[in-house]
């Protein structure tokens, strides 16, 4: 590890056992209640992990992304929620706002972060969702400042988060469009901070993830002062890509959730697989089941050498932020990995798996907030391989059939694999795949 990020380990070394002694033994309660997790947040704030990549002469710690991801990864093991809220309390609209904020501004919004406030960024609108250009929001210029109107969705955070960057069309007094601006809007009123006309009028029912609120605000005549435009170098006509430029932590973030919540299924399968006595002997001695271990590590591996690249990778022209290809790679890739890992993590728990006793069962819905991709059938898991009637393997028309699981009794107790494949040489590959329980 280079030598300028050799802190990292002596932050880590700190707050690894954190996460495991403190905050996972809370998690099921923060998802089964729905209600956000505060009491990690006060803890996460007086450890420093709260805006910790804040700069020194702003309270924080001046930690790099790749700081982030290290800390983000352990955290992510033990409770996605109170990982995400790392996240944007880090990366995002935070960094958005240190990197193109006024003094002025940094200032107002550093407190905030490093006393535990997660910042919402609200972009995503019910017609204007991965088309982000097509918002409709508006913020039209106003004597001394402007008025925001329109609606925004999906906002994660929404109903706890006192800080609130909202892009929004700009317009002049006349009506005309000028381009795609940031406004800092900071609810807060037990400081002062009223924020007239804006309401949180909608929550969503998510599957996982659940003590983090997904909202629907609006905006009625917001008034924004000029102190509180977030507006880069580039201005509002060609600003919105500098802002959106700011998005690459927050993908790399993402991403670290996605796969911190792999290691940790992963850690709970190995110890199963170590504790779970079948036939006499653990799990961990089926060489079957050690493939599907070796898999998932090389898996989560892959995705943290990506993740870590993306993060100590930095964008065109002097961009302080990640580079947008290393960090939608690695966001993909760790994603899709998450999705297959903790399924599998669930295979080797057998009907524990499904049950809701087994540490971590409650992950794979969690997973799916980190993949924005729709899921098919995987061709190549051996559930899938065995095609119905004559039709070639690689027929797109084919019709997948169930696998058969080949009865373990077939077995003879300490027989080695090899002979076991010689045995069961004419039995279709699909047919020889089976789960104990």
């Amino acid at each position: 590890m280079p030598h300028e990020h050799s802190r990292i380990l002596h932050r880590v070394s700190r707050h690894r056992q954190r996460p495991r002694r403190q905050v996972r033994p809370r998690a099921a309660k923060w998802d089964r209640t729905r209600s956000y997790c505060w009491e990690n947040v006060t803890e996460l704030a007086d450890a420093g992990i709260m805006g910790m990549t804040l700069p020194t002469d702003l309270g924080g710690q001046g930690a790099s992304w790749l700081d982030t991801v290290v800390v983000v990864e352990e955290i992510a093991k033990a409770c996605t929620l109170t990982a995400r809220i790392v996240v944007e309390a880090n990366m995002g609209g935070i960094s958005a706002i240190m990197a193109y904020g006024t003094q002025a501004q940094k200032e107002l919004v550093a407190p905030y972060v490093l006393a535990g406030d997660k910042p919402a960024i609200c972009i995503t609108e019910p017609q204007a969702g991965s088309a982000a250009t097509q918002m409709t929001t508006t913020a039209r210029r106003n004597d001394g400042g402007y008025l925001l109107n329109g609606t925004k969705h999906w906002i994660t955070g929404g109903g706890v988060s006192k800080l609130h960057l909202v892009f929004a069309r700009v317009l002049d007094e006349t009506g005309a469009e000028l381009g795609i601006g940031g406004f800092i809007l900071c609810h807060d009123p037990d400081a002062g901070h009223d924020a007239q006309g804006f309401e949180v009028v909608g929550r969503e029912r998510t599957m996982g993830l659940c003590g983090m609120p997904e909202a629907t605000l609006a905006f009625r005549d917001v008034f924004i002062a000029d102190d509180f435009v977030l507006q880069p170098p580039s201005g509002f006509k060609h600003g919105f890509a500098d802002l959106m430029n700011a998005y690459n932590s927050q993908r790399v973030g993402a991403g670290t959730i996605a796969m911190g919540v792999a290691a940790g299924a992963m850690e709970h399968a190995k110890r199963y697989l170590q504790e779970r006595e079948q036939f006499g002997r653990p799990l961990a001695e089926f060489q079957g089941l050690q493939w599907m271990l070796a898999d998932m590590d090389t898996s989560v591996h892959a995705a943290r050498l990506m993740l870590q690249e993306a993060a100590h990778s930095r964008g065109a022209n002097g961009s302080p932020f990640p580079d947008i290809t290393m960090a939608a790679r690695a966001k993909l890739f760790a994603s899709e990995m998450a999705i297959k890992v903790v399924n599998d993590a669930l295979q080797i728990f057998g009907a524990r798996g499904y049950g809701g006793g087994a540490a971590g069962t409650d992950v794979p819905r969690c997973t799916h907030v980190h993949h924005w991709r729709r899921h098919r059938p995987d061709p190549a898991h051996p559930a899938c391989r065995q095609p119905s009637g004559d039709a070639h393997p690689t027929d797109p028309r084919r019709k997948l059939a169930p696998c058969t699981p080949l009865p373990l009794a077939d077995r003879k107790p300490h027989e080695n694999q090899n002979s076991w494949q010689k045995r069961t040489a004419g039995t279709p590959a699909g047919h020889r795949c089976h789960v104990i329980l």
